[in-house]
C-alpha cells in the first residue's frame, strides 16, 4: 500500500487528498474527483436532511415558547429553562451506549429506528398540558436524539479520509443553523393554525414536525437511503468501489477495525480525549445559547413575537454559509485548531457586544448574528478535530461519542444562564467566558499536538521505525509512533 501524497512535516501533521496508486494508475484525476462527489450526492442530502430534523425537533421549543407555550403551560421562573435543559441530560448520558451499538446494528436500521422514535416523541408534545408533561418528554427526546449526531460523524469516518471529515461535518451543522431558519419560518405559519382543531399554535408546532420527522424516517428504511458500507455502494461501479476501498485503507494507514472493549477504555482513559470534549463542551454551550433562546433574545429586544420569529431567520441563514466555508477553508488548510481558535474570538467579541447592548435592539441584533455565524463553526470543525485525533474505529467512535455527549452538557449549562431578560447579562456573560477559556484550550491543544508529533518523529528516527512497520502498531490507535495528529 502506498503512502499518503505529501508528507508530514516534523512537528505537525497536515491533511491532504489521498492518492491511491493502485487504482488511481486506472481513474483520471476528474474519475477520482466524480468517485467523490458520487458519494456526497449519494450520501450527504439524505444524512444533511435527518440532521436538520433532529435540530429542529430539539429546539423548537425555544419557538413554541413564544407562540403561547410558556402562558399555556405557566412556564414561569426557570421552568422553561428546566424543561430545555433536561434534554441534555439524558442526550449526553446515552451517547456512548448508542455509539457501541451502532458498531453492532446496521446503521440502514439504526438511524430510521431512532427517527421513528424521537418523532413520536415530538408529536405526543403537543398533547401535554402540564409543564411536567413537558419536562417527561423532553428527557424521553434526548433519549431518543442521543444516537444520532455522534453516530453520523462515526459515519463520516467510515466513509471519507480524514482529510474530507470538516467539510462534511459542516454540512450537517449548517444544516442545523439552516434548522434555526426554517424553524422561524415554519413557526411563523403553522402560529397561524392557532384553535384550529382545539389545539394551540405551540401545540401545533410540535405536532407537524414530529408527524414530518416520522413519515421521513419511514421514507429513508423503506428507500434504504442510508448506505451500510463503502463495501455496499452499488452505485459506484467495481473499479470507483476499488478506489474508494483502497482511499479509506490508505487514510486510516490500516488502523484496527475489530471490536473490542479495550478500545472504548482507550478513548475513555485518553486525556487528549477529555481536553477535546471540555472544548467541546465550551463551543456547544455557545451553540445552544443561540439556538434555544435567540427567539426570546430577538423579542426582548422589543420585537412582536411573530416578528422576532422572522427576525430569527438571517442570523441562522448566515451562520449556515459560514459554516460551510470554514469547514471547506479547514479541509484545504489541514488544520482545525487555528479556525477553532479564530472562532472562538469571533465569539467573545459577539458575546461582548450582547453584554454591553442593554437591550439596545440595533447593537443586540448584530451581536447576535455574529455569536451565531461562529458557534455554528467551531460545532462542526470540532467533531472533525476530535475524528482525525482517534485511530482505530472503536476508539473514533467511542471519542466521538465522548466529546459529542460531555460537549452537549453545554446545552445544560446555556439552558440555566439566560433567566435574565430583557438583558440577559448572566446568559452572555457566562457564553463570553467559556469562548475565551475555549480560546485558550484550542491553543493549548495545538501546541500538546505538535509536541507529540514531535517526539513521535524524534522516535521513529532513533528506533529506525518506518512505515511499512505500520501492522506493528495497530493496535496502540493513535498511540503509535507512526500516527501523526492534526493541529
Amino acid at each position: 500500500m502506498s503512502s499518503l501524497s505529501g508528507s508530514y512535516e516534523k512537528g505537525s501533521a497536515s491533511l491532504t487528498t489521498p492518492e491511491v496508486r493502485s487504482f488511481a494508475a486506472t481513474l483520471t484525476e476528474a474519475e477520482r474527483r466524480s468517485v467523490w462527489r458520487k458519494i456526497d450526492l449519494r450520501l450527504l442530502p439524505p444524512l444533511t436532511l435527518i440532521f436538520l430534523l433532529s435540530f429542529l425537533d430539539r429546539t423548537n421549543i425555544g419557538n413554541a415558547k413564544i407562540a403561547g407555550m410558556a402562558a399555556d403551560l405557566g412556564l414561569t421562573g426557570v421552568r422553561y429553562n428546566i424543561a430545555a435543559a433536561i434534554f441534555f441530560i439524558t442526550y449526553g448520558l446515552f451517547e456512548i451506549p448508542c455509539n457501541i451499538i451502532l458498531k453492532l446494528v446496521k446503521p440502514s436500521r439504526w438511524i430510521p429506528g431512532i427517527m421513528v422514535a424521537w418523532g413520536i416523541v415530538m408529536t405526543l408534545m403537543c398533547l401535554v398540558n402540564s409543564f411536567s408533561g413537558l419536562v417527561v418528554c423532553r428527557v424521553f427526546l434526548g433519549i431518543a436524539e442521543s444516537g444520532l449526531f455522534p453516530g453520523l460523524a462515526y459515519y463520516v469516518s467510515v466513509w471519507y479520509p480524514r482529510s474530507m471529515h470538516a467539510l462534511r461535518l459542516s454540512l450537517f451543522l449548517s444544516c442545523a443553523s439552516l434548522a434555526g431558519a426554517f424553524g422561524g419560518i415554519l413557526a411563523y405559519g403553522i402560529e397561524k393554525l392557532n384553535g384550529t382543531a382545539g389545539l394551540h399554535g405551540w401545540q401545533w408546532i410540535f405536532l407537524i414536525e414530529g408527524l414530518v420527522t416520522v413519515t421521513i424516517a419511514f421514507c429513508a428504511y423503506l428507500f434504504r437511503v442510508v448506505v451500510d458500507s463503502p463495501d455496499m455502494a452499488n452505485f459506484l461501479v467495481q473499479t470507483e468501489k476499488e478506489y474508494l476501498i483502497e482511499a479509506l485503507l490508505e487514510s486510516s494507514k490500516h488502523e484496527n477495525t475489530s471490536y473490542r472493549f479495550e478500545f472504548v477504555l482507550q478513548a475513555l482513559r485518553d486525556p487528549k480525549a477529555w481536553a477535546l470534549a471540555i472544548l467541546y463542551f465550551c463551543a456547544l454551550e455557545a451553540l445552544y445559547s443561540v439556538a434555544l433562546f435567540l427567539p426570546p433574545i430577538i423579542a426582548s429586544l422589543g420585537f412582536t413575537g411573530p416578528e422576532a420569529q422572522l427576525l430569527g431567520i438571517p442570523p441562522f441563514a448566515w451562520a449556515s454559509v459560514y459554516t460551510i466555508v470554514a469547514g471547506a477553508a479547514s479541509d484545504r488548510a489541514g488544520v482545525r485548531g487555528p479556525f477553532i481558535a479564530f472562532n472562538c474570538c469571533i465569539c467573545i467579541i459577539g458575546y461582548s457586544l450582547a453584554y454591553a447592548s442593554n437591550g439596545k435592539p440595533a447593537m443586540g441584533y448584530a451581536a447576535v448574528v455574529v455569536s451565531a455565524t461562529a458557534a455554528y463553526s467551531n460545532a462542526s470543525l470540532l467533531p472533525a478535530w476530535i475524528s482525525v485525533n482517534m485511530s482505530g474505529e472503536v476508539k473514533r467512535g467511542a471519542g466521538l461519542a465522548l466529546g459529542i455527549g460531555f460537549g452537549s452538557l453545554g446545552g445544560l449549562v446555556a439552558s440555566f444562564v439566560y433567566h435574565d431578560p430583557p438583558k440577559y447579562h448572566n446568559g452572555h456573560g457566562t457564553a463570553l467566558g467559556l469562548m475565551a477559556f475555549g480560546l485558550v484550550c484550542s491553543c493549548v491543544l495545538m501546541y500538546w499536538f505538535n509536541t507529540l508529533n514531535q517526539g513521535k518523529a524524534e522516535q521513529c528516527q532513533h528506533e529506525g521505525i518506518t512505515e511499512n512497520m505500520r501492522d506493528n502498531f495497530r493496535d496502540m490507535g493513535d498511540a503509535s509512533p507512526l500516527f501523526k495528529y492534526v493541529i
